[in-house]
């Protein structure tokens, strides 16, 4: 191995005067094989013409240079080296014998050149594998130090991560878990596979550290399934992404990543319909509100992608419009950028940037949507969600802007806090407009929690955990629903594209799920193990710390059932209760008395006045926490 090591260390030049000189050695040994085949002896052969062998044989060298055999790298040659040799080796023999028939050459069997070529090819092809088995072996990481990984696959993307874990110095592939009764108990590059009942057998023979899953084709269904079958096992649980997350689609050591929630609560993606993600942003002019915002510079990243003329950036925060705007320009391929510092309540900006900028669609996406916050500042959340959407919807029916879309919530259904009902009270804004401003088109699109979007659950959980716990939650029995931001951005521009004017669009959000049971599949995930009674040694304990203000156990999606298809897959399209636009102005200006007044109870009246659905969050919760004790 010594002699092994000292090769895998010379330059490529010197590697490749190595290949050649032993080409130049054994292909004459091998023409000299062949026609002794062929006369039926070697002293025969060694008698016949033997400086004329040498000198076709050597004529190989030349050839099999130009057909790029020794620019190959021996150690990561694959099955394509058969063709080039056979290929190669052929050209040799048909030169060889033109060269015969030509010079009328008798000396030398011309048969002896078709046995010739099986040799040389043999021996071609054995040299280069062997070589390229020594050298890896050569080169091969030692086992310290590296982690004994089980993975969970074993396809072509299994195996190809298997061969790359061969030369990681941090992965060490010990065996394969397989779904196939084919596979299962036979060994595939070296690894045993193991069904998934045997999953536990397998991971105390091989002691195994780690699972990598490796089922890149896998909807998101089956991950889901994979990873809840493997985390039983209390070990950390790595995945290989998607074909199209991949860099060239071919698996990598690189490619391997921690599961992350959204694995567990992401559904499989539906291709957004060119039509309609095109129809409002395409070659024209589109203002975002809260532009540097979770759900805003997702919009604005979706946006770039279909050429607007322009793209308008709202945003009262300096820090984040900056860094909203110094990330698309990376991606703007030549879209104008414009940057607004402003805020929706400064009703003469919004007016004036859309008339300067002659935009033709709005997405409203400014608020302030965090339920504990707004609660204890009831005046400055109806400022900004009621009179910044008011600013909004007058400014683009002003500007004669063509759509104009609100991006609302599901605490807007049936609220039981400010910051919800706040949010209804802008969708009886939009239906209003849509009344009053049929030259603009007035949408709503409402839903839940959005996975990476500021002050979801899912960082939290992930910064107690790295802090050892506890993991806090509100109550054991409160739900949310889910869907990850990009999901959200492209059903948001696509339910917009639809709208005719004072619709609802609700986004299908999937099952809701329990939050107790999302922070504990985080701890498993973590290959950490829950603390509880009956697991006093535990790794992390889940604390219910209790319902902040407004906070309810529940979320809905809609208000009433006059519901219907919209023709997307994932959208519905509801019609609302309204307020005739009249009436709604005299309301607003009673609230927005309270709120100049500083009247904060005068304002949670004329909330609930305007969303007569708008209920305390202890009463809710108590008939709900009742319905629970029934079942």
């Amino acid at each position: 191995m010594y002699v092994i090591r000292r090769l895998a260390q010379l330059s490529p030049t010197a590697k490749m005067v190595v290949m050649v000189g032993g080409d130049a050695l054994c292909l004459p040994i091998c023409m000299v094989l062949a026609v002794a085949l062929r006369l039926g002896g070697l002293e025969n052969a060694l008698e016949t013409a033997l400086p004329m062998q040498i000198g076709l044989a050597l004529m190989a060298l030349p050839v099999m240079a130009l057909a790029g055999l020794y620019r190959t790298v021996v150690r990561y040659i694959d099955l394509s080296v058969l063709a080039v040799a056979g290929a190669a080796l052929a050209a040799v023999v048909l030169l060889v014998y033109g060269a015969a028939v030509f010079m009328q050459l008798q000396a030398l069997p011309r048969s002896a050149l078709l046995i010739f070529w099986f040799i040389a090819f043999a021996y071609v092809i054995t040299s280069r594998f062997v070589a390229r088995t020594l050298l890896r072996r050569s080169v091969r990481p030692g086992s310290r130090g590296r982690v004994r990984t089980a993975i969970y696959g074993a396809g072509d993307a299994g195996v190809q991560l298997a061969q790359a874990m061969q030369f990681s110095t941090e992965y060490r592939p010990v065996c394969f878990i397989d779904d196939r009764r084919e596979r299962q108990t036979k060994n595939i590059s070296g690894l045993r596979v193991y069904s998934p009942s045997s999953l536990d057998e397998a991971v105390l023979r091989h002691d195994v550290a780690q699972i990598v899953v490796a089922i890149p084709s896998a909807s998101a269904a089956q991950k889901r399934a994979l990873i809840e079958r493997v985390e039983a096992t209390g070990l950390p649980v790595k995945i290989l992404p998607g074909l199209v997350e991949m860099v060239d689609g071919n698996p990598a050591v690189a490619d391997i990543r921690q599961v992350d929630v959204a694995d567990l609560l992401g559904r499989d993606v539906v291709a957004p319909d060119p039509g309609l993600f095109a129809r409002n942003i395409a070659g024209k002019v589109v203002l975002v509100t809260g532009a540097g915002g979770s759900i805003g510079s997702e919009l604005c990243r979706q946006i770039l992608t279909q050429r607007p003329r322009r793209l308008v950036l709202v945003d009262h925060s300096e820090f984040a419009l900056y860094s909203i705007e110094h990330e698309l320009l990376a991606s703007a391929q030549g879209v104008p950028l414009v940057t607004c510092l402003g805020s929706v309540l400064d009703a003469t900006l919004m007016i004036e940037m859309m008339q300067r900028e002659g935009v033709q669609t709005v997405y409203h996406a400014a608020a302030y949507k965090h339920v504990p916050i707004v609660e204890a500042n009831v005046q400055q959340g109806l400022r900004n969600n009621v009179f910044g959407t008011y600013n909004v919807a007058k400014a683009a029916h002003e500007a004669r802007v063509e759509t104009c879309v609100l991006i609302s919530t599901d605490k807007a259904v049936r609220p039981t806090n400010v910051m919800g009902a706040s949010k209804r009270v802008a969708e009886l804004v939009f239906q209003a407009a849509a009344l009053r401003a049929p030259g603009t088109v007035f949408a709503m699109v409402r839903f839940g929690n959005v996975l990476g979007s500021s002050g979801s659950v899912v960082p939290l959980f992930r910064r107690q955990i790295q802090a050892g716990g506890p993991i806090t939650i509100t109550h054991p029995d409160i739900i949310r629903y889910f869907m990850l931001i990009p999901e959200a951005a492209q059903l948001v521009i696509q339910a917009g594209a639809m709208a005719r004017g004072g619709e609802v669009f609700v986004l299908d959000m999937g099952e809701p799920v329990r939050i107790a049971d999302l922070a504990r599949s985080m701890i498993r995930l973590s290959g950490l193990s829950e603390k509880t009674a009956d697991n006093p040694g535990g790794d992390i304990e889940i604390k219910a710390v209790g319902l902040r203000p407004g906070e309810k156990l529940f979320e809905e999606l809609l208000i009433g059932d006059n519901v219907v298809p919209s023709g997307h897959p994932r959208i519905l399209c509801a019609r609302e209760r309204h307020i005739d636009p009249s009436l709604l102005d005299k309301m607003l200006g009673v609230l927005r008395q309270a709120c100049d007044g500083g009247d904060t109870e005068a304002m949670l009246r004329q909330v609930r006045n305007l969303v007569p659905e708008f209920r305390p969050a202890d009463e809710v919760n108590a008939e709900v926490a009742g319905s629970l004790a029934r079942r």
